[in-house]
């Protein structure tokens, strides 16, 4: 058996936490030999709820589980932390717009780099769920100095996961059979999940082009907001799924398989450098590789462009917190 990874949740008697823990701890995301310890980060008026979180992990007996610490301390929480999930933000409301949701999560996310930076293990894989997701991971990147870029990383597979679901749906085929859809720039409305190079059932996915720029990216664009108003909360279990799906990637590599991966900009692309933008990887070794010689189409430029202003603006926004 390996020696167990210390994998840090925050937010963890959240609604999200809820639904992640049990895939973790079970083996969905790191393998179904890999031993973890549990070290759980809540605000200290949550600790009792998390308490009862603890007692049902402890209650359902896995395996897999070498320990559970629950805390309200940042330092305690990434202490050698091997991977790390940023889950932890206020959640948006139906009537919140996206700059109320920057300033209300972003100085969360000084904090948690400043002691990432400083506690978690030399290796540490760093994914932000809390949204907003890009901005919130860039303020965390840039309060961890002395950590490399690409330790760094913001969720738009979820963004990926629903355009994978709607191409199945309109193509009449299985989820399983649908190969590199992925997505460009913000977790935001202004994302722009691509199909240029998808398959379906091992051939080039051939899919309406009205579709396409109509209902589909719409339905992909909005559907956050959507279940909010069907559910009254927004995602809970499918942003989980996702998390799960990415680390999973990033720890266990895609085999050749293009996803969605939000990663501080080297200037692939013509995206500014340092910009916390989704492109199109694959990962091996632990290793995240843009795929940086695709054809871009103009529609395809034009989006790129949108989600480069919607995350300089975002930057701009909260400059005074990025170190």
């Amino acid at each position: 058996m390996r020696a167990p990874l210390c994998v840090a949740v925050t937010g963890a008697a959240g609604n999200i936490g809820y639904s992640l823990l049990w895939r973790i701890a079970s083996g969905d995301c790191f393998g179904p030999d890999q031993p973890v310890v549990l070290q759980l980060l809540e605000v200290t008026p949550a600790l009792e709820r998390l308490a009862g979180t603890v007692m049902e992990l402890e209650d359902s007996a896995l395996p897999l589980v070498r320990g559970i610490v629950a805390t309200d301390d940042p330092k305690v929480a990434f202490n050698n932390a091997n991977a790390v999930f940023l889950v932890g933000s206020r959640p948006r409301t139906k009537d919140m717009n996206r700059s109320d949701l920057l300033m209300a999560n972003g100085p969360i996310f000084v904090g948690q780099g400043r002691a990432i930076n400083d506690h978690a293990a030399a290796d540490v894989k760093v994914l932000t769920v809390g949204n907003p997701c890009n901005c919130n991971a860039m303020i965390a990147q840039r309060n961890a100095p002395d950590r490399r870029p690409e330790q760094f990383t913001a969720m738009t597979r979820l963004d990926q996961n629903r355009a994978v679901a709607q191409v199945a749906k309109q193509a009449g085929a299985a989820v399983a059979d649908i190969e590199n859809v992925f997505v460009w720039g913000n977790h935001s409305d202004k994302m722009y999940p691509d199909v240029s190079v998808a398959k379906i059932g091992g051939k080039p996915a051939q899919l309406d082009e009205t579709w396409l720029k109509g209902d589909f990216l719409t339905t992909v664009a909005t559907r956050g907001k959507a279940i909010i108003v069907a559910r009254g909360a927004s995602s809970a279990a499918s942003a989980a799924s996702a998390a799960v799906d990415h680390m999973r990637d990033w720890h266990l590599g895609t085999n050749g398989r293009i996803t969605s991966i939000a990663l501080p900009s080297q200037g692939w692309y013509g995206v500014p450098k340092g910009l916390m933008f989704s492109y199109p990887c694959t990962v091996s070794g632990g290793a995240i590789r843009v795929i940086d010689d695709l054809p871009v189409s103009d529609y395809a430029q034009t989006k790129i462009q949108a989600n480069i202003a919607d995350l300089e603006e975002e930057r701009t926004a909260v400059a005074s917190l990025l170190g």
